[in-house]
């Protein structure tokens, strides 16, 4: 569910980034949420590429938490930053990169190839495609939220 907190945070950057020209989507439990998934929500992430997360900085930066910079783990890398807006906690990730089972970094992804648009309170949102979504938490051994997006894309094709 999305409790008023998130939804004033997500409004407010919908409204913030209306004027730019950033490349930009939401990913994880916001974007499923907002797709439809009956899913509990505690942030915000937002998918980038790496010019659009030091603009997205530049833009929200009396929010900032932790600068933009590029950042790795054994799983993922890209150019992260944490904001904090409305008490909500917001994480940018900048061409982000998955490692992929046989230990090689996956090459980026052309961002605009995996949006797809969504209404949300009379705003067109940009959101990461779910199919993509869904593969992408199977690369990164998330299998729980791989097969609950599967299902509910199951469950969608079957009542269409």
């Amino acid at each position: 569910m999305m409790n008023e907190k998130i939804k004033s945070a997500l409004l407010y950057i919908c409204c913030c980034l209306e004027e730019y020209d950033l490349l930009w989507a939401l990913t994880g439990s916001t974007n499923f949420n907002i797709q439809g998934i009956n899913i509990d929500i505690n942030d915000i992430d937002v998918q980038t590429d790496e010019n659009s997360a030091y603009k997205f900085e530049k833009i929200f930066k009396k929010h900032i938490v932790k600068p933009v910079v590029f950042s790795s783990t054994d799983k993922i890398r890209s150019h992260f930053g944490v904001f904090e807006i409305n008490d909500v906690k917001v994480e940018v990730m900048g061409d982000i990169q998955k490692r992929l089972p046989n230990g090689e970094w996956e090459k980026k992804k052309e961002l605009k190839d995996i949006i797809d648009f969504t209404i949300f309170e009379g705003y067109k949102v940009p959101v990461l495609n779910l199919v993509y979504e869904e593969k992408a938490y199977r690369i990164l051994g998330r299998v729980e939220k791989a097969d609950m997006i599967k299902n509910f894309l199951s469950s969608r094709e079957k009542a269409e």
